[in-house]
């Protein structure tokens, strides 16, 4: 399980330093600090983000808003950001909101709305609103991660690491090479919100990473995943075997 990598873009040190405290106390990892326009493109491109909190303002210009404009308009590079803003200006407002930001907080900032402003990103840019003030789940599923509530913090499961997912009452627990992580989702609930194509279920109560598929044992209806995981088939789920090359 990774921590949530934060880009700030914000030109007054004081201010970024706050917001350094406020995100590492809650085990966030600051992906860097971008104090103008050129270097938050260039951190952008460079460093893992998943969120970015911008200062509308800039060295005096709305360059935060430019910033949101550019990664925008580029196929596939967008990511959920928040602004923060001691403007009071309706037009800076306007302008702002056409980048359609997932929350816009007024300076002085205080950690609670810190941190909510970043649950909400993720919940509104993958479009699973509520999920993290829900008590029927506490992950968001994006097409290559997993985003799961503790406490204070968000933290991030890639689901190439997947090894299979298994129910249990109303939780279901991640098994990857080196980890287990129980989260609080039905299993149709992430059936539905997985890839269909390499998430296959295997058993009612089980889901299984197809690329993590390293045998098939027809006879004793049993697949072998990587690092020796035994997981059974049932004969209700044998149709996926037909499009797959590693029969056994």
């Amino acid at each position: 399980m990774d921590n949530i990598n934060v880009l700030i873009i914000e030109d007054i040190l004081e201010q970024s330093d706050q917001l350094i405290k406020v995100l590492e106390n809650n085990n966030y990892n600051v992906a860097g600090v971008a104090k103008n326009y050129t270097e938050a493109l260039k951190l952008f491109y460079e460093k893992p983000v998943d969120i970015i909190i911008i200062d509308v303002f800039l060295d005096g210009k709305p360059d935060g808003i430019t910033f949101a404009e550019s990664i925008n308009i580029i196929p596939h590079a967008s990511k959920p950001f928040v602004f923060l803003t001691s403007s009071q200006d309706r037009q800076v407002f306007e302008r702002a909101k056409l980048t359609r930001p997932f929350s816009f907080l007024m300076k002085p900032f205080n950690e609670l709305e810190i941190l909510y402003a970043l649950e909400m990103a993720v919940e509104k840019f993958y479009e699973q609103t509520n999920v993290f003030f829900s008590e029927e789940q506490n992950t968001v599923i994006s097409n290559d991660s997993l985003f799961i509530k503790k406490k204070n913090s968000l933290k991030k499961v890639s689901l190439e690491d997947i090894l299979y997912i298994e129910v249990e009452e109303r939780y279901c627990n991640i098994i990857t090479e080196k980890e287990k992580f129980v989260i609080l989702i039905s299993l149709t609930k992430i059936s539905d919100l997985l890839d269909k194509n390499k998430f296959i279920k295997t058993h009612r109560n089980t889901i299984v990473n197809t690329d993590k598929i390293e045998e098939i044992i027809l006879a004793d209806n049993l697949i072998i995943l990587k690092g020796n995981h035994k997981i059974n088939l049932s004969d209700t789920y044998k149709d996926f075997i037909k499009k797959m090359n590693i029969l056994s």
